[in-house]
């Protein structure tokens, strides 16, 4: 792949886009990963169990996507993440911070009025190839 050309990365490993975009986009020596909510790649039903539930399934969506490109977490350079209530913010990050135990990527958190299919949270990410 030249410094000019994208590709699209898919895996089966995490849940397939429920619209018009691509899982992750490889461009330019970085991994676009597109926001992954608690969907299970399986059976592409939400996950239950609460917050926490929710948070560990985005992760593990957001492995799968990541290795599908050749990158993982400690190469992750920035992410965001969108909780539908702030209140759920100490424990959303105790688990994402779990997946980053050394030099985590730059931030940022933001509250939003609602994410699709019922959410609590999602997370995006952008990650050296």
């Amino acid at each position: 792949m030249s410094a000019g050309e994208k590709q699209v990365i898919s895996t089966s490993a995490a849940p397939a886009a429920i619209g018009p975009y691509s899982q992750a986009i490889k461009a330019g020596g970085l991994v676009f990963a597109s926001g992954q909510i608690p969907l299970d790649p399986v059976t592409g039903k939400m996950v239950e169990g609460g917050i926490e539930a929710e948070t560990r399934r985005v992760m593990e969506n957001l492995r799968a996507v990541l290795a599908a490109a050749g990158s993982s977490f400690d190469r992750v350079v920035r992410s965001t993440i969108y909780l539908v209530d702030l209140g759920d913010f100490a424990k959303v990050n105790e688990i994402y911070g779990g997946y980053f135990p050394a030099e985590p990527p730059a931030r940022a958190t933001v509250q939003v009025a609602a994410l699709p299919r019922g959410a609590k949270v999602e997370i995006d990410v952008v990650a050296l190839a």
